[in-house]
């Protein structure tokens, strides 16, 4: 065996799992990626444990100075996050306090091409079938089929020839109503096969027909946040300086505007089913072609990609946009609709975000975080509630928060329990590998967990 192939087998077999999730090019992009970790905390080493194990490709350390909690104060992450705004790279502020996780994503602009969408409606264009499916689905004749070819007919080839005859007496319209679905059921129901008895034999692929009637009749349209994509300014004024991504959206909306007469390239995916493999895999094969007309267009701009890229993802097309540090921070551009609604339980984990951005002002004040030393604790209390109250009256906030949580951010003493960093590094590093790869949509743009109860929520301020 060749040392090439050796390697590439041996790869493979070490990362598994991940290609499974993020292919290989997300792989390759991940190895070709350089972290920067500012501080070596215990948060930050298990951020990047979690980011060295699936192959990160390098990785660089700042760190001066012991390991402390209180290594990053509140103005340092302000500044570094402004520069690093500024040159348009990606910015993931990460904490552990107490039994309190943070993480802030700061991007100005991140591009999804796979998002991998869970529980995407399936894109069978049973409504609207493109000419090679409409003649493969003519080439059925399901009165006329031996037994055996009849039980082994795809379920989507069920319902498009029952669609057939139901266009034929409600005037060309799809079942609409919990009602008309029933009907259409019905109408598939009575094409099952009969025994000599009268009685309907077991055909599988019938009972897969009829569960799959909300699936199949899904009517083919694209979703509003696709086609405000599509008519954003970057993919209507292409340059020679646009991103792949917004090339890559031009051309499928040129798809849209000429060879998809008004709709998306076909996703080209189609779930298992009780098929024959030779019906299974001519649909298959049908369906994936039916989106190679898209890729012609990105060739006109410039650009190649995939096709991949095109059928099966164009209708998840995702764009993440963060505010940055500095409007979150600021008393003129601070989201307060988005605060004072979650302070309508006064037990959300927005409180749980008032407190850090208290503890910080603390620490501005008295250059140490409260509760640090035993003996403090109770005259910290007092300290710390005036902090939380000039914090809420300087951005004009009229919630309350609770003395417990003062007590307890206190306790805490800027302690950065082991559980809660392993928890948050985990969880940091996957958020870091989405902005890597492209691939899964990150969080916008604030996340906190609350270990106290194993609860989280994504805010954005």
């Amino acid at each position: 065996m060749a040392d090439g192939f050796k390697g590439k087998a041996s790869k493979e077999q070490k990362y598994d799992r991940q290609l499974r999730l993020w292919g290989d090019h997300g792989q390759e992009a991940l190895e070709n990626a350089h972290v920067c970790l500012i501080n070596a905390t215990a948060s930050g080493t298990e951020i990047l444990k979690n980011l060295v194990l699936p192959g990160i490709g390098a990785f660089t350390i700042v760190d001066g100075h012991k390991v402390s909690g209180e290594d990053v104060g509140n103005n340092t992450s302000l500044r570094l996050g402004a520069v690093l705004w500024s040159e348009g790279v990606p910015f993931l502020l990460c904490r552990t306090y107490g039994l309190v996780g943070y993480m802030r994503l700061a991007v100005k602009e991140h591009t999804v091409i796979e998002s991998h969408p869970d529980n995407a409606l399936e894109d069978l264009r049973l409504d609207q079938p493109f000419p090679e499916l409409k003649n493969h689905i003519q080439n059925y004749d399901l009165d006329n089929m031996e037994k055996k070819d009849h039980s082994h007919t795809p379920w989507i080839i069920i319902v498009a020839k029952y669609l057939e005859n139901w266009y034929k007496e409600h005037n060309f319209q799809l079942p609409k109503s919990y009602k008309e679905k029933e009907a259409f059921r019905e109408l598939i129901r009575q094409g099952i096969l009969k025994n000599e008895n009268g009685d309907p034999v077991d055909e599988e692929n019938f009972d897969e027909a009829i569960k799959n009637v909300n699936t199949a009749l899904n009517p083919t349209q694209i979703a509003s946040a696709v086609r405000d994509l599509l008519n954003e300014e970057q993919c209507t004024n292409i340059t020679s300086q646009t991103p792949t991504f917004w090339v890559m959206a031009r051309g499928v909306k040129e798809f849209v505007e000429n060879e998809g007469v008004g709709s998306l390239p076909v996703r080209g995916v189609i779930p298992d089913m009780i098929a024959d493999s030779d019906k299974f895999i001519k649909l298959q094969n049908l369906q994936r072609e039916g989106n190679t007309g898209c890729l012609g267009r990105v060739k006109a701009c410039g650009i190649i990609i995939t096709v991949s890229w095109e059928g099966k993802n164009a209708a998840f097309l995702k764009v993440v946009r963060c505010r940055s540090l500095a409007e979150e921070h600021s008393v003129d551009s601070f989201n307060k609709d988005e605060i004072t609604s979650y302070m309508d339980s006064p037990d959300s984990e927005m409180v749980l975000y008032l407190m850090l951005r208290a503890v910080d002002r603390f620490y501005q004040q008295h250059s140490r975080y409260p509760g640090v030393y035993n003996y403090q604790v109770e005259e910290d209390i007092g300290q710390l509630k005036l902090c939380v109250n000039s914090l809420l009256q300087e951005y004009g906030l009229s919630v309350n928060v609770k003395d417990d949580y003062v007590h307890e951010f206190c306790r805490y003493g800027a302690a950065e329990p082991h559980t809660v960093a392993s928890f948050l590094g985990g969880s940091a590093a996957q958020e870091a590998i989405k902005i890597i790869t492209h691939q899964f949509v990150p969080f916008n743009n604030t996340f906190i967990y609350n270990a106290m109860s194993q609860t989280s929520a994504t805010f954005q301020l």
